[in-house]
């Protein structure tokens, strides 16, 4: 089976990832029952790339209430602090938060990171495309700087966020893999970062994390999701 093949493919590159879907299923099982928060309640908050094949790769968009989107090229939280406050606004009375994070990427059957088979596509195409868009100008030029013009400004941004990352993505085996892993580190800083500015505009008690990297597969197949952080983080004592 063509998902058996996949899971050997993926899982050279990210030993821990499981299928999307069952990460959903655990996950949303940790929140309710370790954490006792009811799934019902919870308003969900992405910070995923814009890209439209991460759009089904999970169950989490069938179950809890959103997505209040955050995420923009890359996965980066470009909605920032006003974001962030105006997502705590939205929560269901006595209810809870759930925040949804992370790059992605492609893999095929071939066994390339950083491509994959898009929908009605023959040919393999880059995912994710502005981290591969990255990858590129960085191995080109290696006193490239992003130039911040208002008609690029997510990609500019986002090139400039990995540029103290260049030089360990550039000396690894598998770049494609290690740009992604870079960008998750950012994503991860920047959530942490704005949860904690603005902790006063969130009127609940728990708000959930769960950041990683979403692996794309082929068309019609299931997705992967290595989780990188799981926290469910007490508002009452964030300092």
């Amino acid at each position: 089976m063509l998902q058996r093949k996949f899971d050997k493919i993926v899982n050279g590159f990210f030993p821990n990832a499981i299928d999307a879907k069952d990460t959903s299923i655990q996950y949303m099982g940790k929140m309710q029952e370790e954490h006792g928060i009811n799934v019902s309640k919870v308003l969900m908050a992405t910070s995923l790339c814009s890209d439209d094949i991460n759009v089904p790769s999970t169950t989490f968009f069938n179950v809890l209430f959103g997505p209040f989107i955050m995420g923009g090229l890359g996965g980066i939280p470009f909605a920032g602090k006003t974001g962030m406050t105006a997502f705590a606004h939205h929560i269901p009375d006595d209810g809870a938060a759930f925040i949804f994070y992370g790059p992605h990427i492609g893999v095929t059957l071939e066994g390339e990171a950083g491509r994959m088979y898009r929908p009605r596509q023959e040919q393999p195409g880059n995912s994710c495309g502005a981290l591969m868009l990255a990858l590129d100008r960085f191995t080109k030029d290696s006193s490239y700087k992003p130039d911040l013009v208002e008609d690029d400004y997510q990609q500019m941004m986002l090139e400039t966020s990995l540029l103290p990352y260049r030089d360990e993505i550039l000396a690894s085996d598998h770049p494609q893999v290690a740009i992604t892993e870079a960008t998750f580190k950012v994503i991860d800083q920047k959530i942490h970062e704005y949860l904690k500015a603005t902790k006063n505009e969130f009127h609940v008690d728990k708000v959930a994390l769960l950041g990683g990297i979403i692996i794309n597969t082929d068309y019609g197949l299931d997705d992967y999701f290595a989780v990188r952080n799981f926290e469910v983080v007490d508002m009452k004592t964030l300092a």
